[in-house]
């Protein structure tokens, strides 16, 4: 794959000065990494790296003074780096290192190195390529691994033995499913062996950079590619155990259940062609994710998995809690849609009531859509008749939504009559009776015996109210 790398970097003023600044230092730099290969994979990209043999701190320093005022410099002395934001862009500065790993610990032991060194403990040939930025050499590929060649064959391949890349720094096997996975690429087989071999490795990386890759793999045009990797790997069953336990099929008397695992990553593809937004793809994995916990088997019925959508709903906290996602509107609006998801479908199979319509509206809220989005990828039979009518029914359902909001308003409801104001009219203490009065109006409007209107409620309370024994002081 042969590149001509001059217009690229002439493209971009700051390959000229961080060429000048490393002459004026005596240093030589390089650009490195995942910039090098997105400018071949024609990928916009805003971070840059530069490696230089010597201080890369130094070098970062030079170059913030030649860009002016407006470029802010961060140090970070420990780690030996600098990085310097500027116009949208990050420019990141290393000096050339070598890594040596203790076998407990994916922090390695860093030495100064040479630039040999430093493509060696990269993670991958499509990342182990540099551009020289040196006045002789100016625009030259060093390219020790034939990165160019991998990114040409469209593959994941370690620089050095796969097993001791991924023992060294397990998160590369998350990357490299990441990378498969977002750049459409295969895993070389080697590289996929010394995966599997070194999987229980992960156990020493944290949740957060765990999770951090998983949400960039769900994220993907095409996320299921990704968890058929990290499955097949073995890595799934240690980092997300409940979703590869939805693997496998039983049959019993000849009646045999889909397997859930395919199921659920063709519904996250599915979703993917809908939204961009990573909690309603969560929402898609994590919809079925109580099937294994809830499966049973009856001679008449066949296989149910009754109740699955509330456990579900139960087990969503503690699989946040546990991968370090946000415990916050975000978890309950997953919960929610895990909660809600069947709700449509059962519309769907039943005669559409307002009643039905009214309550799915008042429990969803305003994330109605976005319940309507996942119950259509949650459709997935290959019988293209049995697509095309459960679609064609949901617009019916969709329609009917827009009619009852319009002329009952219960998304996002608010009760016509306040707790305040019963306390008022009957004169009496905080108490249950004042919660009884309130969801005995809100049922009333939900089964549309009374519209959603101040009159009608507070009539309905003062009727509720005498039930009661109670008396009211003004009407």
């Amino acid at each position: 794959m042969p590149h001509d790398f001059i217009p690229t970097l002439q493209s971009n003023s700051i390959f000229s000065l961080v060429s000048k600044a490393a002459t004026s230092k005596n240093l030589k730099a390089y650009v490195v990494g995942g910039y090098v290969r997105d400018v071949v994979l024609k990928r916009e990209s805003k971070d840059i790296d530069f490696v230089c043999v010597g201080s890369g701190i130094e070098l970062a320093k030079e170059v913030a003074k030649l860009l002016g005022q407006d470029a802010k410099l961060s140090v970070y002395k420990n780690f030996g780096t600098a990085s310097i934001h500027h116009q949208g862009f990050e420019y990141e500065f290393v000096g050339a290192r070598k890594e040596s790993y203790r076998s407990d610990s994916r922090n390695p032991i860093v030495e100064d190195g040479t630039l040999e060194d430093d493509q060696n403990r990269r993670d991958f040939t499509i990342n182990a390529m540099a551009i020289s930025l040196s006045e002789e050499d100016y625009g030259v590929l060093i390219d020790p691994f034939q990165g160019m060649e991998d990114l040409r064959n469209m593959i994941i391949r370690t620089p050095l033995e796969p097993a001791i890349t991924f023992s060294d720094d397990p998160l590369r096997m998350l990357r490299a499913i990441r990378f498969a996975t977002q750049l459409h690429f295969d895993i070389e087989p080697d590289t996929f062996d010394g995966l599997i071999q070194q999987a229980e490795r992960i156990s020493i990386i944290s949740q957060e950079r765990i999770t951090d890759e998983l949400n960039k793999i769900i994220i993907a045009e095409k996320p299921s590619y990704g968890f058929q990797l990290l499955f097949h790997s073995g890595l799934l069953k240690l980092i997300f155990p409940e979703m590869a336990n939805l693997q496998g099929i039983q049959k019993i008397n000849g009646k045999a259940h889909k397997d859930n695992f395919y199921h659920t990553i063709q519904v996250l593809d599915n979703i993917c062609k809908m939204t961009d937004s990573l909690w309603l793809r969560w929402a898609a994995i994590l919809h079925d994710i109580a099937k294994p916990a809830t499966q049973r088997f009856h001679e008449k019925a066949g296989w149910t998995f009754h109740g699955h959508e509330d456990l579900g709903a139960k087990w969503v906290p503690k699989i946040f809690k546990r991968m370090k996602l946000p415990l916050d509107e975000r978890m309950k609006y997953v919960q929610k849609l895990v909660k809600l998801h069947l709700r449509p479908i059962a519309l769907v199979n039943d005669k559409v009531t307002d009643s039905a319509i009214r309550r799915m509206v008042f429990e969803a809220g305003s994330d109605v859509s976005d319940l309507m989005i996942l119950c259509k990828a949650d459709v997935t039979s290959k019988n293209p008749e049995r697509v095309k009518k459960y679609q064609s029914n949901f617009k019916k359902v969709e329609k009917k939504i827009e009619e009852v909001e319009a002329r009952d308003k219960v998304m996002n409801f608010n009760p016509p009559v306040s707790g305040e104001e019963i306390i008022e009219v009957f004169d009496i203490k905080p108490s249950k009776v004042i919660g009884d009065i309130k969801s005995e109006i809100k049922e009333a409007i939900l089964e549309g015996k009374i519209k959603n209107q101040k009159k009608e409620a507070f009539e309905l309370m003062l009727k509720i109210g005498k039930k009661k024994g109670l008396t009211a002081k003004r009407s």
